[in-house]
């Protein structure tokens, strides 16, 4: 559904990603670990249109995509939900859920505000709330509720528990896996390597720009290098 072939993108002089190669299939959760600056955030910014390889390609069901400008990239089925959030402070959570409809010229986005509603009955509760006066669970729960309102059939996850308590980052990590079983395909990007090889099919590890490993999630979480850097396991 989703192949990322070689790309190489650069921040200014500094090659943020060395010839990076993912697929993601329909119906999948594919987690991308690794530590802060090794490309990951980066390589959900270059997906979602937001930079722009050097060299490579990023094709959506056999179509290039990476010269497509965000909105275009939006409208063909992938939706991004953004590190730290990216909320409209100042608007409603209704309102911030209608912003990620602003694409959509159809009848069914009461609908889908209804749908993001149940799968995140907190938002429910504060509907006509300021967003910037929520807690970070539930700015994280707007965030991905904003983007499941594009009806995209791919949905990009930037770090979704970062900041949250425990018990917070599990209700999230079941509501992704609930949003997957609805039919919605997800490349999860998270620090929490346990967390996300829990509820991934598969997955791959990127250091330095370079992805190292990849296979299942039950491969990885076996791999001793995994174990070593990300699960606090192994000597």
């Amino acid at each position: 559904m989703l192949d990322v072939g070689s790309i190489q993108v650069y921040y200014g002089e500094i090659h943020a990603l060395k010839g990076i190669s993912l697929q993601v299939a329909k119906g999948e959760i594919v987690a991308l670990l690794g530590n802060n600056g090794a490309g990951k955030t980066t390589t959900l910014k270059t997906i979602s249109g937001l930079l722009r390889p050097r060299t490579g390609r990023v094709l959506l069901e056999g179509q290039p995509i990476h010269d497509l400008p965000t909105h275009e990239i939006v409208s063909r089925g992938i939706a991004h939900a953004p590190e730290g959030r990216r909320i409209f402070n100042s608007l409603t959570v209704t309102e911030n859920l209608e912003m990620g409809a602003y694409l959509r010229h159809d009848a069914a986005i009461a609908e889908d505000v209804e749908r993001v509603f149940a799968l995140f009955p907190r938002l429910r509760e504060r509907r006509s709330q300021v967003a910037g006066t929520l807690s970070g669970g539930e700015q994280q729960m707007l965030a991905i509720g904003r983007a499941l309102m594009a009806r995209p059939r791919i949905l990009l996850l930037d770090e979704p528990s970062m900041g949250l308590a425990p018990i917070l980052v599990e209700q999230i990590f079941q509501t992704i896996q609930d949003i997957n079983r609805q039919g919605t395909t997800i490349l999860l990007v998270e620090q929490n390597a346990a967390m996300a090889l829990s509820i991934a099919h598969r997955g791959y590890v990127l250091e330095t720009g370079s992805i190292t490993l990849h296979g299942s999630a039950v491969e990885l979480q076996e791999h001793p290098d995994v174990q070593r850097a990300y699960l606090g396991e192994g000597a």
